[in-house]
Order: structure tokens, then C-alpha cells, then sequence
């Protein structure tokens, strides 16, 4: 069987394939919150589960965040600094990953799969040459992996026409990026994050619908209706049907006229008595945590009242966001084949970028302090370079560490800074020295003058 440019047959694959152990980890799409939960239509159901704000918010805020990063191929040069290149064999495939999604497209169903089902499975198609020409993330459903008896790695693909699988294969390894989230009981298997806020966010659903049938109900709990004495089965029947059509619903508020005894009594708890809201927020808290989103991301609570954009989202990108960017990147690397040197990178700037008077402030110091070239720091505001804005610059008293080295290993650093001492007296001349001098000036004198008048 050929597709996607990859020939792959059941009869190539090796015979003894197993599927992993769960060790606990499939968890089924219906989870019970305790032992016989299903009898008591207490099911935490995935499908269900997603409905839910926080749930909602959270992944699409973080599968959001990171697919608007340009994901950029990366090379060392010989200096060992990495910048951005581009290379036909990789470029084409990381700017358009298959034929029905663009970038961003691709990478929010590939964070979105991690997320829900704590797997994404992505198939790679090649050309002639070997080369991934196209990505495609695959149903997680329909996806299982398996183990042949030398510990090979194997994926039992079903049919998606939208990828090109026109039938069920047995993939290698090597034709599959499988990232996974949160191993706990397979390295094999990852585990999405609803598989401990589920209960969490399954009550707050439940809160919800109580709460929404209350209101159908003009806001009245439900409630019984007694009367003194007794009354037969029929009386009873024929009473509750007459309340119900006419005091419940949208007849709820209505006057209600009661004779022979019979009073009502209210039943359901209020929202007041179970701490409607307080429920509600904790259980979106729960969901946020293990998502590990700030609450405020997503609208609970009250945001941070102190003005630093960079660090909110410096906090956001460590302790949620950069174990999947980091991830992907890698998955990235060893999935499209890339040797030493060369490699993916997403770009985190517009996600940590500072307002601009801090920005302003930082290129200044790094300008100032010799790190940054003017050019550079005009690139980070996407201005144009300038004629000699291509050096770094420092101001003419610095000294380079080099010179103060040498300096601070001289005996006495500081002896080339003091000023020379004064040159010694010289001696008074005696008497005879001043004669012979005297008798020296008068005999050069006079022969001056003999020859000034003899010319």
C-alpha cells in the first residue's frame, strides 16, 4: 500500500505487535467521579467536559498564543551564534505544513490534540528524494501505538481521507511526530490535563444548568405542596399537573390560590445557600491550575494590579507556555530529520514585548552599554538601518578588561599615575669656576668683534 509518498504494508510490519500497557493511562471518554458514578448519571464525558468556560478558555487561550509565533528555522554560524536561514529542504513545509491549513491552523489542532487528549499524532508525507513536503495532525482516536517484541515503535493509523490515509496501515515510528503531555503512566501515552480538572469542571456545568433551570423558573425553587388531611392518589395527581401548568415555568411568579389546608413548601436549596458563585469560581480555578493558565488570563478573579506587561507574560510563558513550545520545537527537529546546527525556533518576542517606554529603556542600555549596534536596536522597532550604525559603541574612557588586567599585576598599579618628582639642585660654582667661565665669555667676545670688522 502506497500513500502519502510512503510505502507501508501490514506484511513489512513485524508480527508480534502488542498494544502499550495502559499501566492505568487510556483513560475512557466517559470517566466515572466514583465507583458506580454511571448508575447515578454521574459521568465526567470529555465532549462535555470542553463546554466549559475554563476549559474552553484555557486551551484556546494557550493553543492560540503559541500559533501566532512565526516558527523560524535557525542556523549556527561559526561564531556559534544562531540566526534565521532558510533551507529548501525544511523552509517550504514550516511556512505551509499541508494543502488544507495554513501555519497558524496547523498549530492550534496540534496544540489543541495535546491538550484534550494529551497526544498529538502527526504524519509526515515525503517526496521522491525522502524529503517532508506536507504535516498532517492525525484524530487521536484513531491513532493507537504499539510495541513489537525488540521494543520497536509502531502506530496502527485507521482510515482519514483528510490526511491521505485511505485505509488502516501499520506506520513506523519514523513517519509519525507523536508529542505527548504529562506521561504519568506510559511513556508511550500522554494524559490531558481534563483528566483531573474533569470532576472540577463537571460540577461547574452542573451549577450552571441547576442554576439555569432556576431562572426558567423565575428564580422560585421547586417545592411540595401539603395539605392537613389525607388525599387520595388521584386528588394528588390531578393537583400537581394543575401547579405545574400554571405556577411553574413561564407561569412561575403567578398568584397562587390554596384552600382546604394545602401549603407550599420550597425544597430545592437556594443559590445563596450554596454558594453559588464562590462554587462556580472554584471550580474554574481548579481548571486553571491544572492547565497551569493564571486565572486573570482567562478572566477569573481580579487582575494583577501592578503596570508590567513583560512580567505577566514572562510568568505565563515558564510556567505554561515554554515546556510546549520547547517541546514541539524538538519534535520538530528530529521529525523533519535536521542535522546538527540547524533547527526550529518560535518566536517568543511579540509574546514577551514590553510597552514602550521599557522597551525604549532597554535598547538604550544595550545600546549604551556596548551590547547592541544602533542598527540592531533599530531592528528590534523594525526601523531601517543608518550609515555607521553598524559598530557598537563605548565612550573613550572605558578600558577593555584586558587593560586593567595588566595594569593590576604591576607591583605598584598605581606608580604610572603619580607624578615624577622634581629634578635635584644643582651645586653653587666656586669662586675659580666663575673666573675661568668670566675669562671664557671675554675671549669669545673679543674674537667676534675682530672678525666683525675685519669682513
Amino acid at each position: 500500500m502506497r500513500f502519502l509518498g510512503l510505502t507501508i504494508s501490514r506484511a513489512k510490519a513485524p508480527t508480534a505487535l502488542s498494544s502499550v500497557d495502559n499501566r492505568g493511562g487510556w483513560w475512557p471518554v466517559v470517566r466515572e467521579a466514583f465507583a458506580g458514578a454511571w448508575q447515578h448519571n454521574v459521568e465526567v464525558k470529555a465532549e462535555n467536559v470542553v463546554a466549559h468556560h475554563a476549559v474552553f478558555a484555557c486551551q484556546t487561550l494557550i493553543a492560540g498564543d503559541i500559533a501566532k509565533l512565526r516558527v523560524r528555522l535557525v542556523a549556527q554560524d561559526s561564531d556559534g551564534i544562531w540566526s534565521e536561514v532558510k533551507n529548501p529542504a525544511y523552509s517550504p513545509v514550516l511556512r505551509k505544513p499541508n494543502h488544507y491549513q495554513s501555519r497558524i491552523q496547523f498549530i492550534e489542532s496540534w496544540v489543541l490534540s495535546k491538550l484534550q487528549r494529551g497526544n498529538a499524532y502527526i504524519l509526515k508525507q515525503r517526496d521522491g528524494r525522502g524529503v517532508v513536503v506536507a504535516l498532517y495532525v492525525l484524530n487521536p482516536d484513531r491513532v493507537t501505538p504499539l510495541v513489537a517484541s525488540d521494543g520497536t515503535v509502531f502506530y496502527d493509523l485507521h482510515a482519514d481521507p483528510l490526511s491521505g490515509v485511505s485505509t488502516q496501515v501499520i506506520a513506523p515510528a519514523s513517519e509519525i511526530i507523536h508529542d505527548r503531555f504529562n506521561c504519568l503512566f506510559h511513556p508511550l501515552v500522554g494524559l490531558s490535563p481534563i483528566f483531573a480538572n474533569g470532576l472540577a469542571a463537571t460540577q461547574g456545568l452542573a451549577i450552571q444548568n441547576s442554576s439555569a433551570r432556576l431562572f426558567l423558573n423565575g428564580a422560585r425553587p421547586s417545592g411540595i405542596l401539603t395539605a392537613p388531611g389525607e388525599i387520595s392518589e388521584p386528588t394528588a395527581q390531578r393537583l400537581k399537573e394543575h401547579w405545574d401548568n400554571n405556577y411553574s415555568g413561564e407561569n412561575a411568579g403567578k398568584v397562587a390560590v390554596l384552600g382546604d389546608g394545602l401549603k407550599f413548601e420550597a425544597m430545592a436549596m437556594k443559590s445563596t445557600d450554596a454558594q453559588l458563585v464562590e462554587q462556580l469560581k472554584w471550580s474554574a480555578e481548579v481548571v486553571c491550575s491544572t492547565f497551569h493558565v493564571p486565572p486573570y488570563k482567562v478572566g477569573i478573579g481580579a487582575q494583577p494590579t501592578y503596570n508590567n506587561v513583560q512580567a505577566l507574560n514572562t510568568e505565563y510563558y515558564s510556567q505554561c507556555l515554554q515546556i510546549l513550545i520547547e517541546a514541539m520545537e524538538l519534535c520538530l527537529d528530529e521529525g523533519l530529520g535536521m542535522a546538527d546546527g540547524i533547527g526550529t525556533e518560535f518566536d517568543v518576542d511579540n509574546l514577551l514585548r514590553m510597552d514602550s517606554v521599557s522597551q525604549m529603556a532597554a535598547l538604550k542600555e544595550g545600546v549604551g552599554a556596548g551590547i547592541l549596534s544602533p542598527n540592531e536596536a533599530r531592528a528590534k522597532i523594525d526601523r531601517k538601518p543608518v550609515a555607521g550604525g553598524e559598530s557598537p559603541y563605548l565612550q573613550e574612557q572605558n578600558y577593555s578588561l584586558a587593560a586593567l588586567s595588566k595594569r593590576d599585576a604591576q607591583e605598584d598599579p598605581w606608580a604610572a599615575g603619580q607624578p615624577k618628582p622634581p629634578p635635584a639642585a644643582l651645586p653653587e660654582p666656586s669662586a675659580e669656576d666663575q673666573e675661568e667661565a668670566e675669562r671664557a665669555m671675554v675671549a669669545l667676545f673679543e674674537k667676534d668683534l675682530r672678525e666683525a670688522l675685519n669682513a
